[in-house]
């Protein structure tokens, strides 16, 4: 029993810093979150301390993810998703995968609520694809501003300067893919500057 729980507990940390990266935070941004101290979130990821039930519930209250989502859910053999969509300034993120490590899949609606917001370039360890489902998305890419038309994809390595929003007045609703590795797609994208008539 307590090898077990031992070998829950050690997964706990990259779960928790997978999941912080995945929503682009900062330690600093989920310590104002959580009121967790940043040097005890450090700690926690790293695995140097041990999680308590309190600190797992106010991380996965700040992250709107369920407790074993972040302790690692016990198998069962029904194949559907059943995940509790993220909704923050203006936007909804549902995830697609079960497992909070490798290759993540999400479903993201920009709505046309969602107030307009300067480019803020982000880098982070990772690759990423984009499949617009409807609307159109903004994507600066280092020194290219794109739009992606519905039916687009793009991939990237997110090393690379980038961010992503809604490129009109409407909403946008597009397939993320997010891991550290995998096999490249092409990708076809529009300029942002009007086409010639």
């Amino acid at each position: 029993m307590e090898g077990d729980l031992n070998e829950v507990l050690t997964v706990v940390g990259p779960r928790l810093r997978a999941l912080r990266q995945q929503r682009d935070m900062t330690l600093n941004d989920l310590s104002a979150t959580t009121g967790i101290s940043v040097s005890t979130l450090s700690r926690l990821e790293s695995g140097q301390r041990r999680p308590n039930l309190e600190l797992l519930l106010r991380i996965a209250r700040a992250h709107q993810v369920p407790l074993d989502e972040l302790v690692g859910a016990v198998e069962t053999d029904d194949p559907r998703i059943h995940a509790t969509p993220i909704i923050r300034d203006g936007m909804t993120i549902l995830p697609l995968s079960r497992q909070s490590g490798g290759l993540q899949a999400y479903k993201q609606i920009i709505s046309a609520s969602r107030a307009h917001r300067e480019p803020d370039l982000r880098v982070h360890e990772g690759y990423e694809w984009l499949y617009v489902l409807s609307g159109r998305l903004r994507l600066i890419l280092g020194a290219r501003d794109l739009v992606l038309l519905p039916g687009e994809a793009a991939e990237f390595d997110t090393r690379v300067p980038h961010w992503f929003d809604r490129a009109g007045p409407e909403p946008v609703e597009f397939l993320s893919l997010f891991g550290p590795q995998g096999e490249r797609m092409h990708v076809r994208a529009h300029p942002t500057r009007p086409l010639k008539q």
